[in-house]
């Protein structure tokens, strides 16, 4: 399937977003306004603009949504706070089904504030993070399986955004990775999308997708030296993804390895969320395709847009078509 029947085929599909969601607050300040403040003397950050999107699984959501895709749900939690009210008027200014978001109480929302200078438009300040480093409760949790078990058999696709970075992980604890082990033995032609910064060798029978810096730590850990097939043979699945940013991405399937290289992009604006586009488009593309080098091509096409605009950007589909144009030149 060629780009243009990949975005045509794409109105037909569901799916839905299983992790780690958070918001995005971007928030620009006027340097020239830092006067100190009269009780501590330190120089304030006066903030004169803010703009709030949905962050990490909401990005991935984000970008399946300006694509095209018919059906996008998260599953994920928020807390009863400020941050997690902007999230949900993000999501649902997008056209992204909220519905099944857990509201917790004794959890914070996750947020990134990032702090942008007004005079040049540069990220020049320390990000201010709302974070929650101990173990997702387990009625949460117990929700969340639940959840995830009942909205399987409706998605065609299930991407799963496996953010944070703590050592005891956030929304996908063991009994969710080992709920989409379940939801893959019951429906193995479903298409599920791992993308984990720090746990991807503890999936089973699901696809799992990480960059080479994931891959190369989790082989170390487990194998001692680098073995891409050893790792997809220990996760059980017949592809593993390796992405390789403007090298392309290997593809390690059960007996061969082949790479699908990439036109490198000059002067990326910001590579912030590229990951997350490359997965919304090659998880849907694997879906209509079967194969995964067409894939992890469209989903390169797709990051290679977002990467030229500043923050965690979109690509449209008429913007799809230009770049797969330019690329035949």
């Amino acid at each position: 399937m060629s780009p243009v029947d990949i975005l045509k085929a794409l109105p037909s599909l569901s799916v839905l977003v299983v992790g780690d969601v958070c918001l995005d607050r971007w928030c620009r300040y006027d340097p020239t306004l830092a006067e100190p403040s009269r009780e501590t003397g330190i120089p304030r950050i006066a903030v004169i603009s803010r703009e709030m999107t949905p962050g990490a699984a909401g990005t991935v959501a984000s970008n399946l949504k300006a694509l095209g895709v018919g059906r996008v749900a998260i599953l994920g939690v928020r807390g009863d706070d400020g941050n997690g009210y902007e999230l949900m008027q993000a999501l649902a200014s997008r056209d992204i089904d909220s519905s099944a978001i857990l509201m917790a109480p004794e959890l914070p929302t996750f947020t990134y504030t990032k702090l942008i200078n007004d005079t040049d438009s540069v990220e020049d300040r320390p990000r201010v993070d709302f974070v929650f480093t101990g173990d997702i409760p387990t009625a949460v949790e117990s929700a969340v399986v639940e959840r995830l078990l009942a909205l399987a058999p409706s998605f065609d696709v299930i991407i799963v955004s496996d953010q944070a970075e703590t050592e005891s992980g956030g929304l996908v604890t063991a009994r969710v990775r080992e709920a989409l082990t379940s939801i893959a033995a019951a429906q193995p032609s479903k298409i599920i999308w791992v993308d984990s910064r720090r746990r991807g060798a503890f999936y089973r029978n699901v696809l799992v997708k990480l960059n080479e810096q994931e891959a190369e730590e989790s082989c170390l850990a487990f194998f001692g030296e680098l073995d891409y097939q050893a790792l997809r043979q220990r996760i059980g699945h017949s592809t593993l993804i390796v992405t390789k940013g403007p090298k392309g991405a290997v593809i390690v399937e059960e007996g061969s390895t082949r790479t699908v290289e990439t036109r490198p992009v000059e002067h990326p604006v910001d590579i912030c969320g590229a990951g997350d586009s490359f997965n919304a488009g090659a998880s849907v593309a694997l879906a209509l395709t079967g194969d995964a080098a067409p894939a992890v091509e469209f989903g390169n096409l797709v990051a290679s847009i977002t990467i030229m605009k500043p923050g965690t950007g979109t690509a449209s589909p008429d913007e799809v078509l230009a770049a797969a144009a330019a690329l035949r030149k």
